[in-house]
């Protein structure tokens, strides 16, 4: 059974996407299939096998990210359909999609999943320069999540002021874009000096947690490529 939905894949215009404002982005629907969306959702990884990623410093006085959090490697207790997915994540067919969108002949991917609970936030930030951007799958739906939680990535826009080594709060943007996050849905975006994003404070019950899978799209120069020969490993945050 197929999970990435190709023919939605297909049909996204890169042009459209690198001109879209304030940087490129996208979050549309149905970038899996419906069907590989449910087995997706019903066999995430457990808790048990995360990471706490609590009260850590971030650079440039930004506020933390908290969060649980859970680096893909081979050799995690992965259901069968996630395993299958992450194998389409690394096809071809996924690749050159991922090319064209962002206009390069080389990239490489990391994964990663976060889950995050009441009270937690992610601060407005640029992502580090070895990205070329994200692909942020959501996995909650109106079966164990209320809309009025939060849990949306925000597009920011900065109107091009602010050094990305800096700390602005949600309130300091001119204006600001609010993803969709629930069901299939899924937010593709580039990484600039200015691509600015976030996610306001989760206000969720104790038992409920924000979850999402995001791929990240990183460089791929031919430093990393000689970097690989001699075993040195990939970016990751």
């Amino acid at each position: 059974m197929p999970y990435l939905n190709f023919t939605r894949l297909k049909a996204i215009d890169s042009q459209a996407f690198q001109e879209q404002q304030p940087y490129p982005w996208i979050n549309p629907e149905g970038l899996l299939t419906e069907e590989g969306h449910q087995e997706l959702l019903s066999t995430l990884p457990d808790l048990s096998i995360f990471q706490r990623h609590f009260g850590v410093a971030r650079a440039h006085g930004q506020q933390g990210h908290d969060r649980f959090t859970l680096e893909y490697q081979p050799s995690l207790p992965l259901s069968q359909p996630w395993k299958t997915f992450i194998g389409e994540l690394y096809g071809k067919d996924y690749h050159a999609f991922l090319c064209r969108l962002f206009g390069t002949r080389s990239l490489e991917l990391n994964f990663h999943w976060h889950y995050t609970p009441n009270g937690s936030s992610v601060s407005p930030h640029c992502d580090a320069k070895h990205k070329l951007g994200s692909h942020i799958f959501y996995f909650n739906t109106e079966s164990d999540w209320d809309i009025s939680w939060g849990g949306e990535t925000v597009v920011l826009d900065d109107g091009g002021k602010f050094s990305r080594k800096s700390a602005p709060g949600f309130d300091d943007f001119q204006s600001e874009t609010t993803s969709n996050a629930m069901g299939n849905y899924s937010l593709l975006f580039a990484r600039k000096d200015h691509s600015w994003h976030g996610v306001k404070e989760i206000r969720c019950p104790e038992d409920r947690m924000r979850k999402v899978f995001i791929v990240v799209v990183n460089r791929l120069t031919l430093v990393d490529r000689i970097g690989r020969c001699f075993g040195k490993s990939q970016k990751s945050y």
